[in-house]
């Protein structure tokens, strides 16, 4: 278990997750009306919502883990005393125009379908789901016995669960589209072709209908 500070380092430390953040930061500053108020779900330990809030978003933050909240409260205490970094005990304390989940939130889930109709009623009308999930199908995970194990399920039903203490789940995009439906809608996935099986995590982008 590591502690929230340990957490941070090793996210700023490791250059791949740094690229996947800057990948995932800018997919959701480029979609963000100038302005526009966001819900950064699951926060960690706050790096997403800072960058956030340096742009211009007003910002909330709900994050579950106390180690991860003692942390960030630490790291964007600037933001917080200036309120543009609110903490939220539950999403529906907030209305706003995005709703981010970055690094594998999401795969904390086993079943979404209750997660969507409770963002439908945070994010507004045309606003948006941004997700990174780990990635089903990532070829440098069939090294591992686990994946290999599973393979028949992902094929089968596009979900599988990975017995560990986190319990972690994956899900193909049509599972996680299905769950979305009626409130939102897929509709970016990225990567597309040959990096559908060279990267771990994936985009998947929600329409709020």
């Amino acid at each position: 278990m590591h502690t929230g500070e340990q957490y941070h380092e090793f996210m700023l430390a490791s250059p791949r997750d740094r690229a996947v953040r800057e990948r995932f930061q800018k997919m959701a500053l480029d979609l963000l009306p100038a302005g526009a108020d966001v819900l950064d779900f699951g926060a960690g330990t706050g790096i997403d919502a800072k960058a956030y809030a340096a742009n211009g978003h007003p910002t909330f933050v709900h994050e579950p883990s106390q180690a991860m909240g003692d942390y960030l409260a630490q790291y964007c205490r600037d933001e917080i005393a200036r309120k543009t970094i609110v903490t939220v005990a539950s999403p529906l304390a907030c209305k706003v125009q995005a709703v981010t989940a970055n690094f594998a939130v999401l795969n904390h889930f086993a079943d979404h379908a209750a997660l969507f109709e409770e963002l439908s009623r945070v994010v507004r009308e045309g606003g948006f789901v941004l997700a990174s999930m780990l990635n089903p199908y990532y070829l440098g995970d069939a090294r591992y016995g686990w994946w290999r194990a599973n393979v028949m399920n992902l094929v089968r039903s596009g979900h599988y669960a990975i017995e560990s203490e986190s319990r972690i789940h994956r899900f193909a995009p049509r599972v996680m589209a299905r769950s979305a439906a009626p409130y939102f809608r897929l509709e970016r996935l990225v990567p597309r072709g040959f990096g559908w099986a060279a990267q771990l995590y994936m985009f998947l982008l929600f329409r709020r209908i």
